[in-house]
Protein backbone atom coordinates (compact mmCIF):
# COMPACT_ATOMS: atom_id res chain seq x y z
CA UNK A 1 0.00 0.00 0.00
CA UNK A 2 1.46 3.18 -0.72
CA UNK A 3 1.66 5.98 2.29
CA UNK A 4 2.16 8.99 0.14
CA UNK A 5 -0.47 11.90 1.01
CA UNK A 6 -1.97 11.38 -2.25
CA UNK A 7 -3.07 8.23 -1.68
CA UNK A 8 -4.24 8.61 1.94
CA UNK A 9 -5.86 11.97 1.87
CA UNK A 10 -9.45 11.87 0.83
CA UNK A 11 -11.04 14.35 2.54
CA UNK A 12 -10.75 18.67 2.66
CA UNK A 13 -9.75 19.02 6.66
CA UNK A 14 -11.23 22.22 6.51
CA UNK A 15 -15.09 21.30 5.53
CA UNK A 16 -15.42 17.82 5.03
CA UNK A 17 -15.74 17.20 1.22
CA UNK A 18 -15.11 14.55 -0.91
CA UNK A 19 -13.86 16.78 -3.92
CA UNK A 20 -9.90 16.92 -2.05
CA UNK A 21 -8.14 17.27 -5.44
CA UNK A 22 -4.33 16.62 -5.72
CA UNK A 23 -2.13 18.39 -8.18
CA UNK A 24 0.63 15.96 -8.66
CA UNK A 25 3.26 17.41 -7.30
CA UNK A 26 2.90 18.85 -3.29
CA UNK A 27 -0.64 19.99 -2.63
CA UNK A 28 -4.70 19.74 -2.25
CA UNK A 29 -7.24 21.83 -3.39
CA UNK A 30 -10.81 21.28 -2.18
CA UNK A 31 -13.69 21.74 -4.44
CA UNK A 32 -16.27 22.88 -2.44
CA UNK A 33 -14.46 25.39 -0.65
CA UNK A 34 -11.79 26.13 -2.63
CA UNK A 35 -9.43 25.22 0.92
CA UNK A 36 -5.40 24.88 -0.38
CA UNK A 37 -3.58 22.32 1.55
CA UNK A 38 0.36 21.77 1.27
CA UNK A 39 2.67 18.91 2.28
CA UNK A 40 5.28 20.22 3.40
CA UNK A 41 9.11 19.36 5.20
CA UNK A 42 9.05 19.44 8.78
CA UNK A 43 11.63 20.71 10.56
CA UNK A 44 13.89 18.08 12.77
CA UNK A 45 17.65 18.30 14.33
CA UNK A 46 20.08 15.84 15.20
CA UNK A 47 22.85 15.95 17.24
CA UNK A 48 26.49 15.28 16.73
CA UNK A 49 27.74 14.53 20.35
CA UNK A 50 31.53 13.49 20.82
CA UNK A 51 32.88 12.61 23.98
CA UNK A 52 36.52 12.66 25.48
CA UNK A 53 37.67 9.99 23.43
CA UNK A 54 36.92 10.89 20.72
CA UNK A 55 33.55 8.61 19.73
CA UNK A 56 30.37 9.38 18.33
CA UNK A 57 27.30 9.01 20.62
CA UNK A 58 24.64 7.20 18.48
CA UNK A 59 21.36 6.81 20.46
CA UNK A 60 18.69 3.23 20.33
CA UNK A 61 15.60 4.35 19.58
CA UNK A 62 12.60 2.73 21.84
CA UNK A 63 10.15 3.17 19.42
CA UNK A 64 8.72 2.50 15.77
CA UNK A 65 9.69 3.55 13.17
CA UNK A 66 12.89 1.91 13.21
CA UNK A 67 12.80 0.39 16.37
CA UNK A 68 15.72 -1.08 17.57
CA UNK A 69 17.99 1.03 14.88
CA UNK A 70 20.90 3.45 15.81
CA UNK A 71 19.82 7.03 15.21
CA UNK A 72 21.47 10.39 16.34
CA UNK A 73 19.79 12.05 19.45
CA UNK A 74 17.17 14.73 18.26
CA UNK A 75 13.82 15.21 17.19
CA UNK A 76 11.16 17.81 16.28
CA UNK A 77 11.12 21.41 16.26
CA UNK A 78 8.26 22.15 17.77
CA UNK A 79 6.05 25.39 16.37
CA UNK A 80 7.38 28.64 16.96
CA UNK A 81 10.50 27.20 18.49
CA UNK A 82 14.28 27.52 16.68
CA UNK A 83 16.33 24.11 15.32
CA UNK A 84 19.03 25.42 18.55
CA UNK A 85 16.68 25.53 21.05
CA UNK A 86 14.75 21.99 19.46
CA UNK A 87 18.21 20.48 19.56
CA UNK A 88 19.07 21.58 23.16
CA UNK A 89 15.45 20.09 24.46
CA UNK A 90 15.84 16.74 22.35
CA UNK A 91 18.91 16.41 24.05
CA UNK A 92 18.30 16.70 27.60
CA UNK A 93 15.12 14.70 27.11
CA UNK A 94 16.39 11.95 25.38
CA UNK A 95 19.76 11.98 27.30
CA UNK A 96 19.49 14.37 30.42
CA UNK A 97 22.41 15.99 29.09
CA UNK A 98 23.15 19.67 28.76
CA UNK A 99 24.74 21.19 25.24
CA UNK A 100 26.92 24.31 26.07
CA UNK A 101 27.46 25.03 21.85
CA UNK A 102 26.18 24.07 18.61
CA UNK A 103 27.33 24.36 15.31
CA UNK A 104 25.18 24.20 12.32
CA UNK A 105 26.73 20.92 9.86
CA UNK A 106 24.45 20.57 7.19
CA UNK A 107 20.82 18.93 6.39
CA UNK A 108 19.49 15.93 4.72
CA UNK A 109 15.50 15.09 3.57
CA UNK A 110 13.95 12.48 4.73
CA UNK A 111 10.56 10.03 4.48
CA UNK A 112 9.36 7.52 6.81
CA UNK A 113 6.10 5.63 7.56
CA UNK A 114 4.19 6.88 11.22
CA UNK A 115 0.27 5.53 11.49
CA UNK A 116 0.51 4.47 7.95
CA UNK A 117 1.16 8.14 6.85
CA UNK A 118 4.47 9.19 4.81
CA UNK A 119 6.16 11.69 7.29
CA UNK A 120 8.40 13.87 5.31
CA UNK A 121 11.60 16.27 7.39
CA UNK A 122 14.07 18.50 6.65
CA UNK A 123 16.96 17.19 9.29
CA UNK A 124 19.13 19.66 10.04
CA UNK A 125 22.40 18.24 11.62
CA UNK A 126 24.43 20.30 14.32
CA UNK A 127 27.74 19.61 15.92
CA UNK A 128 27.45 19.57 19.76
CA UNK A 129 29.23 20.13 23.13
CA UNK A 130 27.59 19.01 26.29
CA UNK A 131 29.03 20.21 29.47
CA UNK A 132 28.79 16.65 31.37
CA UNK A 133 28.83 13.17 30.55
CA UNK A 134 28.49 12.37 34.12
CA UNK A 135 24.63 12.91 33.69
CA UNK A 136 24.13 10.34 30.63
CA UNK A 137 21.20 8.29 30.85
CA UNK A 138 18.07 7.80 28.63
CA UNK A 139 14.91 8.61 28.69
CA UNK A 140 11.78 9.72 26.15
CA UNK A 141 11.88 7.89 22.86
CA UNK A 142 15.16 6.64 23.48
CA UNK A 143 15.79 2.85 24.98
CA UNK A 144 20.23 2.95 24.89
CA UNK A 145 23.21 4.32 23.04
CA UNK A 146 26.22 3.41 21.80
CA UNK A 147 29.66 5.30 21.45
CA UNK A 148 31.46 4.95 18.24
CA UNK A 149 34.71 5.29 17.12
CA UNK A 150 34.17 7.78 14.15
CA UNK A 151 35.70 5.92 11.24
CA UNK A 152 34.36 2.69 12.49
CA UNK A 153 30.61 3.32 12.48
CA UNK A 154 28.53 0.45 11.07
CA UNK A 155 26.54 1.99 9.11
CA UNK A 156 23.72 -1.11 8.02
CA UNK A 157 22.98 -0.21 12.09
CA UNK A 158 21.62 3.24 11.21
CA UNK A 159 17.94 3.11 10.64
CA UNK A 160 17.30 6.22 8.44
CA UNK A 161 19.19 7.21 5.54
CA UNK A 162 19.09 11.12 6.19
CA UNK A 163 21.24 10.20 9.70
CA UNK A 164 23.80 8.43 8.01
CA UNK A 165 24.31 11.19 5.11
CA UNK A 166 24.65 13.79 8.51
CA UNK A 167 27.02 11.14 10.09
CA UNK A 168 29.10 11.03 7.00
CA UNK A 169 29.14 14.44 6.50
CA UNK A 170 30.87 14.56 10.07
CA UNK A 171 33.31 12.43 8.97
CA UNK A 172 34.09 14.30 5.56
CA UNK A 173 34.03 17.60 7.37
CA UNK A 174 35.79 16.67 10.67
CA UNK A 175 37.82 13.59 10.21
CA UNK A 176 40.16 14.34 7.24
Amino acid sequence: MNYRPQHVLKYCPKCGDGRFVFDGFRAFKCGACQFHFFINSAAAVAGILINDEGELLLTVRAFEPQKGCLDLPGGFVDPLETAELALMREIKEELNLDVVSLTYLTSSFNEYIFSEYSVYTTDLGFVCVVDNWDALKVADDVSGFVFSKVDAIDFDKIGSESMKQLVRAYQYTFTK
